[in-house]
């Protein structure tokens, strides 16, 4: 069931926590929602689940608007708060089987959707115990079944791995991916190597505004202006070819990489490439260029560039 984010802004007296938020999210798709603290994430999940109205634009799920049919919209979402709703004194199955009921379960399925919840989020060996007893991962999976007992089209998962250990954040991220092959998800994180490893796509907000949308790569590649090119290069003094690169016409910044003794990283001129100048070098050198490989900038950089404020 596509999400579709139209034109969306929520204001706080004179404060725009939101400010013209407009994206597509299809049916099957695992969408990142990117941004730093207080950059409107929270808001616009909240918006799409029915939580809270927008002050201007809308948001469809399935064609259906959560300003004129929110109960309708609520049916096919699933949500995963950063404050797990769980009820700690309650054992897990007793948990679902109330939530199912406040959901709107048919009654003859209830058991059926329970059994299916504790098989999918791995909760077997887990559902007579007290919620309260359990890890925070296993927690995590018990907000994940109860997002999902109804069997919603869409779920929104804000800080689903929030204070889990790496096993458990592994073992969640695993569950995510899973899910995502039959739902809609949008999923938020300050954690942006799960981003990279979970999602399909990634939206960057700060400020309230959409500021990125696209894959990891598709990210990388626009954020990345100059040239920048790893090389390794033997038979040489390492000071003689770091002066040699620097002087080439096309290099702008030369770096020495320590932990490699013959290797430099390579930073060419706005809309310029280095590498047949390299190559040209060596050659006449009489050097052996034994790599020369393109340095993608990592997601975290991109993230930097695109949030911080000057």
């Amino acid at each position: 069931m596509e999400v579709s984010v139209e034109n969306i802004t929520k204001t706080y007296g004179f404060q725009k926590a939101v400010d013209g938020i407009s994206f597509k999210v299809k049916a099957g798709e695992i969408v990142g929602f990117l941004g730093p603290n207080g950059a409107g994430k929270t808001t616009t999940m909240k918006i799409i689940t029915c939580f809270m109205p927008p002050n201007e634009g809308d948001v469809k799920v399935g064609g259906i608007s959560v300003l004129s049919d929110p109960e309708e919209v609520k049916k096919h979402i699933g949500y995963l708060p950063e404050t797990n709703p769980l009820y700690k004194e309650m054992p897990v199955i007793d948990y679902l089987r109330f939530v199912a009921e406040i959901q709107g379960v048919q009654k003859e399925k209830i058991r059926e959707r329970i059994v299916e919840m504790i098989q999918v989020c791995g909760l077997k060996s887990e559902k007579y115990k007290k919620i309260g007893e359990l890890s925070k991962g296993y927690q995590q999976r018990v907000g994940l079944a109860q997002a999902m007992i109804h069997d919603p089209d869409v779920l929104i998962l804000d800080e689903p791995t929030s204070g889990l250990d790496p096993n458990q954040i592994v073992e969640i991220r695993e569950l995510i991916k899973k899910i995502g092959r039959e739902k809609t998800v949008i999923l938020s994180s300050h954690i942006l190597a799960e981003v990279e490893a979970t999602c399909d796509r990634i939206l960057i907000v700060n400020e309230g505004k959409l500021v990125a949308d696209g894959t990891a790569n598709t990210l990388r590649k626009q954020a990345q202006a100059k040239e920048i090119v790893k090389v390794t290069i033997e038979d040489g003094d390492r000071n003689q070819i770091f002066q040699a690169l620097q002087k080439l016409e096309t290099v702008e910044l030369v770096d020495l990489l320590p932990q490699y003794t013959q290797s430099y990283e390579v930073q060419s001129k706005p809309d310029a490439s280095s590498r047949r100048a390299i190559f040209k070098l060596c050659t006449e050198k009489g050097w052996t260029l034994t790599e020369m490989t393109p340095v993608e900038r990592k997601l975290e950089e991109v993230f930097r560039d695109l949030t911080i404020t000057n």
